[in-house]
């Protein structure tokens, strides 16, 4: 089946992949753009996962304020290369990651950030664990790999901390 310039341009603007990647995925899934965009996804997820151990020593700090600047959150996201961290994928992100903080109240980045004898449940305190404020269908740790598979970089969140007046 001969897929047309104009399938690749768009499947390619909805999932950030490569262009022989859309059109292989494309061709395997008959033209079907939804069941090539679930292929490029699972693809992508499988290739970000190999890329959790890699060094993350770039990326941005940002912020957000909320409330009339009653609220406000610092995160710094990293990722590989400075590339990545000025594409707008990534400062989406970090500015969505900020938002979480601020709206959420995360104490620890991840489960392994807690203490032993601390008993709170993490999917309320770890800011991985937590559903994301905008599509509660996903938590932050799936928004991240999500970004990560578009990107192709190993993103992690270094540290966050929230302000809010009278707490």
């Amino acid at each position: 089946m001969a897929i047309s310039t104009e399938a690749i341009r768009e499947l390619r603007e909805r999932t950030g992949a490569g262009i022989m990647d859309v059109k292989r995925a494309l061709e395997a899934a008959d033209g079907n753009q939804d069941k090539a965009e679930v292929a490029l996804r699972e693809k992508g997820l499988s290739k970000a996962a190999s890329k959790g151990d890699r060094s993350t020593a770039e990326g941005l700090v940002d912020s957000y304020i909320h409330g009339g600047g009653r609220i406000g959150a610092l995160v710094e996201l990293n990722c590989e290369t400075d590339f990545v961290a000025r594409t707008p994928e990534f400062v989406e992100l970090a500015h969505n990651i900020a938002m979480q903080v601020a709206a959420m109240g995360a104490i620890y980045v991840s489960r392994e950030d807690m203490p032993a004898d601390d008993t709170r449940d993490p999917d309320e305190v770890c800011l991985m664990n937590q559903p994301f404020i905008k599509e509660s269908s996903k938590s932050i740790a799936d928004l991240i790999l999500d970004v990560r598979a578009r990107v192709g970089e190993n993103i992690k969140v270094s540290r966050f901390i929230r302000f809010g007046l009278g707490g």
